[in-house]
């Protein structure tokens, strides 16, 4: 059986970077999609560094159909007609800028939910055709969705939007053996969240986890290979959430 073969994106640095480099390690195809070109082409480097075939599909925004379309194509080649698991990791958060509600640039909201909400969902209708029994898709959201954050409602917002869309989908897959689950980490400490926070990021709510440490990406990467895998084989539509205890299910 040939290895299978994962289309992750926003995989130009940070998280996406090290879902990737994840599967990777355990023999999978990759197939890298980012805005960032540049970052993409060298996680696909990176992946192939160890050991497992990649490919990158230029400038891609989850945002666009066409787009969408060609990163799935890109990934379906390179898995001889299949893709086995989508991660959708694309989202804004960097840039965004922490206001009180009336003050959120309405723009900037509605980049929020066509990047954060719509991406993934554009994302899976064209990966669609080539997923196929036994294939899965992790959509990543965030654990603020538990419990809110000030002067961030547009990122929360888009985030449980993922969490819904999330059960909406395993169902609808599921009629095909498609599981579809929700990836929740806490503050993970990224480039994104180094441009947030900056030195703060740090310690940013360590004093507020069971576990009194930071989260690195490696600490998120096991349980994204985890829902993606066969041990999580009848898990579906649910959320794993991933921020050393800040918050319990």
């Amino acid at each position: 059986m040939s290895a299978p073969t994962v289309l992750v994106t926003g995989a130009a640095g940070g998280l996406g970077r090290a879902f990737a480099l994840g599967f990777a390690g355990l023999g999978h195809r990759v197939a890298v999609a980012d805005l960032d070109a540049e970052g993409a082409a060298e996680t696909a480097r990176l992946s192939e560094e160890a050991g497992a075939p990649a490919t990158w599909s230029g400038r891609v925004d989850v945002t666009s159909a066409t787009d969408t379309a060609r990163a799935a194509e890109a990934a379906a080649d390179l898995g001889e007609g299949r893709i086995d698991v989508v991660v959708n990791n694309a989202a804004v958060y960097a840039t965004l800028n922490r206001s009180p509600l009336e003050d959120i640039d309405p723009d900037e909201f509605d980049l929020v939910m066509r990047v954060n909400v719509k991406g993934p969902w554009l994302v899976v209708r064209a990966a669609s055709p080539y997923l196929g029994a036994g294939s899965s898709v992790v959509n990543v959201a965030s654990a603020t969705v538990l419990s809110g954050s000030e002067q961030w409602l547009h990122y929360v917002a888009s985030k449980g939007a993922v969490v819904a869309m999330t059960r909406t989908m395993a169902k609808e897959l599921g009629r095909r053996e498609i599981r579809v689950n929700t990836l929740a980490p806490g503050f993970v400490l990224t480039e994104a969240s180094y441009g947030q926070m900056g030195e703060d990021a740090a310690t940013y709510g360590v004093d507020r986890g069971a576990l009194r440490r930071s989260c690195d990406p490696a600490d998120v990467v096991g349980a994204c290979l985890f829902l993606a895998g066969e041990g999580a084989g009848f898990v579906t539509g649910q959320t794993l959430v991933v921020d050393g205890g800040r918050q319990f299910l």
